[in-house]
């Protein structure tokens, strides 16, 4: 199969969307299919990993300015995550498929729906698209929908009913090495202890939550052989405040960048300090305890499902933040129980094997059509 992946990061929008295309790419890729990305040149793009990692990339004109894109009516609520009209979108990425023999249009953009689709539908063999939302109608053969708590239900009006939906974290699209190091990982949290701690707050963090989380431990009391692992992406605004900000708590921290380990990271730590979104299902997978700072309005209801699992913590963004992680943590580190009965509830989540599974629902369609 040819598959093309239509997905945009940016300062605005992110990396996760990026970062899950390209896990089931390199599935893909595994199982002897070709894949391509079109992506738009916003600030912040990921074009060099993406070419990095060995696939053809398409890169679109940059956005136009804001001032002159007019709004669609009705708008969709993330439009402007796009940069340009959908329908300009649809007329590039058009010209682009038009060069290649496509199979699978794989779509993972807030800012796209069944309009954009339907434009696209006869350049490709099937549509597959990825959301989170539920706020939006498609026009797709599968739909995924990793999150914890969604329902195919959800999505009964909004896609065409012979639509294959892949619902909840067992689809989750993880890399390989989350899976192969789950029963270690699973093995070691049987006699926790809160000795190092990973904070990773998304690949931008634009709203710097990670300074507040580093600034709220500055005031905490932990042991002096505690560990702090920050990790943070390339295109973070507020990097080289964290680093300040980390070589002066009263403690190990270290700063990493762009990490490619991030499964190992994962293994050897007792605790996370993250993000309600993709990364959550990593995690998971490896029985990681997760106190959950909400970033995006998409992350409500995930955090709240790993909530109602026992699989996770929240706090929210406030000023007193310090006092919440505070009282979190020392409650953590006197009772190890309930950082095994987190890691036990969050275990059974998702086995980190769902790039697999949607790779083989798109070889049974095309197994199918040749029939």
């Amino acid at each position: 199969m040819r598959v093309a992946f239509r997905a945009d990061s940016s300062v605005q929008i992110g990396t996760g969307h990026i970062m899950r295309c390209l896990t089931l790419a390199e599935e893909l890729r595994r199982q002897g299919h070709q894949c391509l990305f079109i992506c738009r040149n916003h600030a912040g793009h990921l074009a060099d990993l993406i070419t990095q990692k060995g696939f053809d990339l398409h890169l679109l004109q940059p956005p136009e300015p804001l001032e002159t894109l007019v709004k669609d009516e009705p708008a969709l609520a993330h439009s402007d995550w796009l940069g340009v009209q959908w329908q300009t979108d649809a007329t590039q990425t058009l010209e682009v498929l038009a060069r290649n023999d496509i199979d699978w249009l794989i779509v993972d953009h807030y800012a796209l729906d069944s309009q954009w689709e339907r434009q696209l539908a006869e350049a490709v063999g099937q549509i597959m698209v990825i959301d989170d939302l539920a706020d939006r109608e498609h026009e797709c053969a599968v739909l995924l929908d990793q999150n914890l708590g969604r329902e195919s239900a959800n999505y009964e009006t909004l896609v065409p009913s012979t639509c294959t939906k892949l619902i909840g974290p067992q689809f989750a699209l993880l890399r390989p090495e989350f899976a192969e190091l789950r029963p270690a990982s699973l093995e070691r949290r049987r006699l926790p202890e809160l000795k190092r701690i990973l904070i990773s707050l998304g690949g931008v963090d634009r709203a710097n939550v990670t300074g507040q989380v580093l600034k709220a431990l500055s005031h905490i009391t932990l042991p002096p052989e505690t560990e702090l692992d920050v990790v943070m992406g390339s295109f973070a605004p507020h990097l080289e405040v964290i680093k300040k900000q980390a070589s002066k708590l009263p403690f190990q921290a270290t700063v990493s960048v762009s990490v490619s380990d991030m499964a190992e990271r994962m293994y050897s730590a007792d605790l996370a300090i993250g993000a309600a979104g993709g990364t959550a299902w990593e995690r998971c997978c490896l029985g990681l305890p997760s106190i959950l700072l909400v970033l995006a309005d998409n992350q409500v209801s995930g955090a709240k499902a790993l909530v109602r699992a026992g699989a996770a913590i929240t706090l929210k963004q406030s000023a007193s933040l310090t006092a919440a992680l505070l009282s979190k943590l020392e409650s953590l580190n006197k009772n190890s129980e309930v950082l095994e009965k987190m890691a036990q509830a969050s275990a059974q989540l998702t086995d980190g094997r769902g790039a697999t599974k949607v790779c083989h629902t798109l070889q049974r369609f095309e197994h199918s059509s040749y029939e």
